[in-house]
């Protein structure tokens, strides 16, 4: 049974929420957060970046960095910028992109369901990123970002959420400078509310799809917290953290590429004989070709364009890892030939979400900064969930999700 609490979000007003509103901290580096809040004071960014506010060099991790995502957090609050709601909601959060929009759920979830397994994870976490993640939760005492969760679709979910937003006009409505509309609801139906909440107890599970580190980090936090409480009792506000909860039938996995310095010493005649062992390949030409399947896969080298199709006795449908073209892509070209033997820390291999575009691939080709581009078809929903419910862990760099959230509609305060 999956735990879904209202709280008290922690939100801004409706005039400054556009400016407010930040990327999530993990999707651009600290010059580019420079850049992007420097004319902004009311950018999350100073929060959840805060080596932005202290001189260029600082360590990353350092105890001053922590100290000024605290600072700024008190600041934002005194001044009325992040305001708490007089009473426990769940919100409602839709994201538009392409025409296309789906909604979410906000609201707590469990840290005892993070640590049962009713959260199914897909993904390994880094120690040092968990651990950057917790002191800034333990520092600010508040999950200033929220995780990316999904369930399975439940219609009467789907259809209180389609009533109420049809019914009641968006708290925030706005576009971010990418593109992506942004659209936010506070739940103020409390039988509604209280529906939702029921439903969820029924789910079997919900899943992290983008997030795993500030999910482990909030619900390791929790965890701290209350083995200090010598008066705990479970209901504590430190017991929850932040997820957005979007219904499996609504999300959209896009490709995630891979690009690589070198042919590990072959030709370029010699490593396309290798390829052939393993796949059908295919020069495609010079415009940009892109995979139209599973197992098929598209290679961008000395600006040709080539199908690479896994040859059907190379890859084992039956099992949720080794089917994934990330497996094959790994097993059959990146270590065998290439010798890129750990994914997580190899130099030679950089990877592009695809987002960017195919285009992006060939550039960096192009250019000279990389020798080959790998392209692949997107992981599905299902693959996922059918990994997580086996308690199986992807290869890294599997799955990119867009639109990502924006931080900063709403905070949750752990006390």
């Amino acid at each position: 049974m999956a735990t879904l609490k209202a709280f008290k979000g922690l939100r801004p007003p409706e005039a400054i929420v556009r400016d407010l509103a930040s990327r999530p901290y993990d999707v651009l580096n600290s010059a580019e957060a420079r850049e992007e809040a420097s004319a902004n004071e009311y950018s999350l960014l100073h929060i959840i970046k805060p080596e932005i506010d202290l001189p260029e060099g600082t360590n990353l991790y350092s105890q001053e960095v922590y100290d000024k995502a605290k600072s700024y957090l008190e600041k934002f609050k005194e001044k009325g910028w992040l305001v708490a709601d007089d009473e426990e909601y769940l919100y409602i959060y839709a994201q538009t992109m392409f025409g296309k929009t789906q909604y979410g759920i906000v609201g707590c979830a469990s840290v005892d369901d993070y640590m049962n397994n009713v959260i199914k994870k897909h993904e390994l976490t880094r120690p040092d990123k968990e651990e950057d993640r917790m002191k800034h939760v333990r520092i600010t005492n508040a999950n200033m970002e929220p995780v990316f969760f999904s369930y399975p679709a439940v219609q009467e979910i789907d259809n209180i959420v389609s009533e109420y937003v049809q019914s009641n006009k968006a708290d925030y409505d706005f576009t971010a400078d990418d593109g992506v509309g942004h659209h936010f609801w506070v739940l103020r139906d409390k039988d509604k509310m209280s529906r939702i909440i029921d439903l969820f107890e029924k789910l079997p599970a919900t899943y992290v799809a983008d997030g795993h580190h500030r999910t482990a980090a909030a619900a390791l936090v929790g965890n701290e917290k209350r083995k200090k409480n010598l008066a705990h009792t479970g209901n504590e506000e430190y017991n929850y953290f932040l997820a957005v909860h979007f219904p499996d039938n609504q999300l959209t996995i896009i490709d995630y590429n891979r690009v690589v310095k070198d042919l590990n010493s072959y030709s370029t005649d010699n490593f396309i004989e290798k390829l052939k062992v393993g796949f059908d390949v295919v020069e495609k030409g010079t415009d940009i070709y892109k995979p139209d399947a599973l197992h098929n896969f598209s290679m961008y080298m000395e600006g040709k364009w080539y199908s690479l199709t896994a040859k059907e006795n190379t890859y084992d449908d039956s099992d949720p890892i080794a089917v994934l073209d990330v497996t094959i892509l790994t097993n059959q070209v990146l270590e065998p030939l290439l010798d890129i033997q750990d994914l997580r820390r190899s130099k030679r291999i950089d990877f592009v979400g695809g987002i960017r575009g195919l285009g992006e691939l060939k550039k960096r080709v192009d250019s000279g900064e990389m020798k080959v581009a790998f392209a692949l078809y997107p992981v599905s929903m299902k693959q996922l969930i059918n990994i997580a419910d086996n308690d199986m862990i992807m290869p890294p760099k599997t799955t990119w999700f867009e639109p990502k959230l924006r931080s900063g509609l709403v905070v949750h305060e752990l006390d």
